[in-house]
């Protein structure tokens, strides 16, 4: 049986036009199509399809780039170009096999992909960005294969000993340390984008167990190597487009060439000081190829606004897990082009049901009602005798100051209490806020245990247990597993 697919939190994506137009900004793909322009008809290559020393040095002339530092620059994006599709290389079979490594072995020419580019369609363009992040990807998750060179010329030949490079797994690691960055940026309720992730909080999402409340000194110490280990490939990640990224303070790396992490955490350090560990952040671009990369990857990867066009059905099911500034923000583009009236009977169809998904839905329903103003009262007034709709109805009416509303009865007020309960219970990880709530409730109605396992509402006994394990008072936690006994007594008589 296959695994359940990946379902990620939704993002805000731009339009096609305006990422195009960053795309064809982004240092990396502007060099590549730098040097198609100036390859012109053909440029010597040798068998491997790079440029000519005399050639190289010219390249990373026209792009602007110091011919003594910036060679490996300009040989990065000419394989950009090549690797793309963007130049064309026509090597001979018998000159690539006779040809010795820098000697020119056939020429690169101007490929269909760049006249496709040139001509100025947005997808063709993000496409051709995507290529190129793919390139510097794989660029990332290779070997400084420089820095290896100054140690053997040291004479350091021990390094090569200790080397234990698996390409695949470093790739691999990337890629999820870019997941894990997509994830906590899309749960980042900051307006109109989300902000910066601390490289501390990324590193330790690929670290630190969810059950480890407070992570030992060995488990710090692999944070500290995973932060390290990020920070030399954002660093490099830079020119694609695909993300911003502030380094680890220099000042900070200790004489082992790790920063000291004992004290990082939220208590710990200000904002500032926190930065200082390394700041990074997907750009808008970055989020489009993430997303693209993580479908394909076979993720469910939802767009905000999928459900704008489709039934309130969806919307309440979708919802029940996005994010708070996310569902807000869904919901509010599917009121957009409708009839308050016309929304709200369609919201509370919706929201009927007693399936163990039915309370989240009808709490998502209830939020999205409240976006609503007083045009929608008569759909509300509609399912006032309805004994699954009628107390959700009355709150609204009531906060909108309408006149002439029915008390509910108390098994009206008990059943909407218990189905809040189970809507929280089943969507909200914060035990600490739902114990306030429950210590409040408990606190306000006198003999609530006595009348709430009466309730005929399929998630009392689950909610009356919960009760139990989360208030603090041992006598009243002691009521209310006795009232949840009760509760499945009751269901078995009824079953």
């Amino acid at each position: 049986m296959s695994a359940s697919p990946l379902v990620l939190p939704p993002v805000r994506l731009l339009p096609a036009a305006e990422l195009a137009r960053l795309a064809r900004a982004v240092p990396l793909l502007e060099h590549a199509l730098r040097l198609v322009r100036w390859a012109g008809d053909g440029r010597p290559v040798d068998a491997m399809g790079e440029l000519l020393e005399a050639d190289l040095a010219a390249a990373a002339t026209e792009l602007g780039i110091d011919a003594e530092e910036g060679l490996g620059e300009a040989a990065q994006a000419w394989g950009v170009a090549v690797d793309t599709g963007l130049l064309a290389l026509e090597i001979e079979e018998d000159a690539q096999e006779a040809a010795s490594a820098g000697e020119p072995a056939g020429r690169a020419v101007r490929a269909q992909a760049y006249a496709a580019v040139a001509a100025g369609d947005p997808q063709d363009l993000l496409e051709l960005w995507l290529a190129a992040a793919e390139y510097a990807l794989a660029d990332a998750s290779e070997p400084d294969y420089e820095g290896l060179q100054d140690v053997l010329d040291d004479g350091d030949r021990s390094v090569l000993d200790e080397m234990d490079w698996d390409p695949e797994e470093e790739a691999e690691f990337l890629d999820t340390a870019l997941a894990n960055l997509y994830v906590l940026m899309a749960m980042d309720a900051a307006e109109p984008e989300p902000g910066a992730v601390p490289l501390p909080v990324l590193a330790a999402s690929l670290v630190v167990p969810d059950e480890m409340e407070q992570p030992s000194d060995a488990v710090l110490e692999e944070v500290t190597a995973v932060m390290m280990r990020l920070d030399e490939q954002f660093r490099l990640l830079g020119p694609a487009g695909l993300l911003e990224y502030r380094p680890v303070d220099g000042a900070l790396i200790a004489e082992d060439g790790e920063p000291e992490l004992s004290e990082v955490g939220p208590d710990g350090l200000d904002p500032e000081e926190i930065s200082r560990y390394g700041l990074v952040r997907l750009t808008p671009l970055g989020v489009y190829g993430l997303r693209e990369r993580l479908i394909e990857a076979g993720a469910q990867a939802p767009v905000i606004g999928d459900l704008a066009d489709g039934p309130a059905a969806d919307l309440l099911a979708a919802l029940i897990d996005y994010p708070d500034h996310a569902a807000r923000a869904e919901a509010e583009l599917w009121l957009t082009d409708r009839k308050p009236v016309e929304a709200a009977t369609e919201l509370l169809a919706a929201g009927r049901g007693d399936d163990a998904s039915a309370p989240g839905r009808r709490l998502i329903c209830q939020q999205t009602l409240a976006l609503l103003g007083a045009e929608a009262e008569p759909a509300l007034r509609e399912v006032l005798d309805d004994p699954r709709l009628g107390g959700l109805a009355r709150v609204w009416l009531t906060e909108r100051g309408a006149a002439d509303i029915p008390a509910p009865g108390a098994d009206m007020v008990f059943w909407l209490t218990i189905d809040t309960l189970a809507a929280q219970l089943a969507t909200d990880e914060d035990a600490e806020l739902l114990g306030d709530l429950i210590r409040d409730l408990v606190a306000r109605h006198d003999g609530f245990f006595d009348a709430a396992w009466r309730v005929d509402h399929p998630a009392t006994a689950d909610v009356l247990e919960a009760m139990g394990r989360l208030h603090p008072d041992r006598k009243i936690a002691k009521d209310a597993r006795k009232a949840a006994f009760k509760a499945r007594s009751r269901e078995g008589t009824a079953g």
